[in-house]
């Protein structure tokens, strides 16, 4: 259990970089966050790797140096007992996105156990917090479901620099969602600034240590974690603080850390620090940075956003709840993969393998990036859920305007 002051909290380590230097500089990063006053040696530390797309899309999932930069310092520091571990979601393939993504070629060339959190052998168990939580005990009232394998061992979050549709940017603290989370935690969505807020508090009751290392080689602004612009700018970022790390790179990006609810709300419960005045940053001096960053919507998340904040709200429970809910996930792959990446992700990705960054990117393994075009079967799949998706939407909307005029 780690209680609320805890080695590190109010401290970000941040170091600009480059790709001949960046493995060893995470090592550095490291140290200068105090890492190891933060995580017990003589536990086994996971590595939480993200996986936005099962495609390559820089900014979006943790890069191979970043997985390679930890495993690489931690061995060397005398932590043996490590693994590796992901997540699945609706729409995106863990297996493959570790392939595409050069992450599985790190873990296997440093003997890291890999473990996907949703293979049978991993158990889930119902968990009751000792802190009072914001939302999750309404969401979830039969019970709060999470990995065992999490329980009594450290827990590195390995984010990147980037905005989220939902919660502006998405980092260190967000990172937790896809592993402690089941299958159901896009009931949480509408609540999802309160719901990384209860994850955190739950994390520090439940692991050994907490600590995340951030990377921002190529960092994304605009409809974050997937349709985004990418930028290089060299930046790599570690705290034992999930709070204070999400709040540097918010601020970084251009926004005010406490404008944003779930760092506030995590601040104002002592889960961490998350107000820059009160955060020491050592290492590079980045106080006059402002990227200017901004956060948009794609057209899938405008609208989840009427499902949970808009016109649709009443109808929550019938989309997201019910055996209807898969038409919201042929959506999402219809426009991410049938439209997006091939007319405008593609080409973004094409320039940023000519960058120092992407030649890096490219150079692992057998130097081939898997650059996907439509999927036929995809696209069929997609296309009708999609057409079932509005063609329900709509009869509900004029159902809602009946009784309206009914009333």
């Amino acid at each position: 259990m780690i209680g609320h002051d805890f080695p590190g909290k109010g401290k970000v380590a941040v170091l600009r970089t480059r790709p001949e230097t960046v493995v060893e500089d995470i090592g550095r990063l490291m140290d200068l966050a105090g890492y190891r006053a933060a995580l017990p040696q003589d536990r086994e530390t996971i590595l939480k790797v993200n996986v936005s797309w099962q495609t390559w899309y820089p900014g979006c999932s943790s890069t191979p140096w970043q997985i390679e930069g930890v495993a690489k310092k931690l061995q060397a520091d005398g932590y043996r007992n490590l693994a590796a571990a992901h997540n699945k979601t609706v729409v995106v393939d863990a297996y493959v996105a570790e392939r595409n993504n050069k992450q599985k070629l790190i873990v296997d060339k440093y003997g890291v156990r890999n473990v996907h959190l949703y293979e049978p052998e991993i158990e889930w168990v119902r968990y009751t917090p000792k802190a009072p939580m914001l939302v999750l005990d309404r969401v979830f009232p039969e019970g709060i479901l999470i990995p065992a394998f999490f329980f009594d061992r450290n827990i590195i979050h390995l984010p990147t620099v980037k905005t989220h549709v939902f919660t502006t940017i998405t980092g260190a603290m967000k990172n937790a969602f896809g592993g402690l989370l089941n299958e159901k935690r896009h009931w949480t969505h509408g609540v999802i600034h309160e719901t990384v807020v209860d994850l955190l508090a739950i994390q520090q009751e439940i692991h050994s240590g907490l600590f995340a290392v951030m990377d921002g080689t190529f960092a994304g602004d605009g409809p974050g974690p997937r349709a985004m612009r990418w930028h290089e700018k060299d930046i790599l970022l570690a705290s034992a603080d999930q709070v204070a790390i999400d709040a540097i790179s918010a601020k970084l990006q251009g926004f005010n850390p406490m404008d944003l609810k779930f760092i506030r709300l995590a601040h104002e419960l002592g889960l961490g620090c998350g107000d820059p005045k009160d955060i020491e940053i050592v290492g590079a001096d980045v106080s006059a940075e402002d990227w200017g960053f901004v956060q948009e919507d794609t057209f899938a998340s405008k609208g989840q956003k009427l499902i949970y904040h808009g016109a649709l709200k009443p109808f929550e429970n019938v989309l997201l709840r019910s055996p209807l809910v898969p038409w919201s996930y042929f959506a999402s792959n219809f426009y991410h993969n049938v439209y997006w990446y091939p007319f405008v992700g593609r080409p973004r990705v094409e320039a940023a393998l000519d960058t120092k960054w992407g030649q890096m990117f490219k150079h692992y393994g057998d130097g081939e990036v898997v650059m996907p075009g439509m999927e036929p079967r995809t696209a069929g799949i997609a296309l009708g859920g999609l057409v079932f998706g509005a063609a329900l939407v709509g009869a509900m909307l004029l159902r809602g305007r009946g009784r309206g005029a009914q009333g």
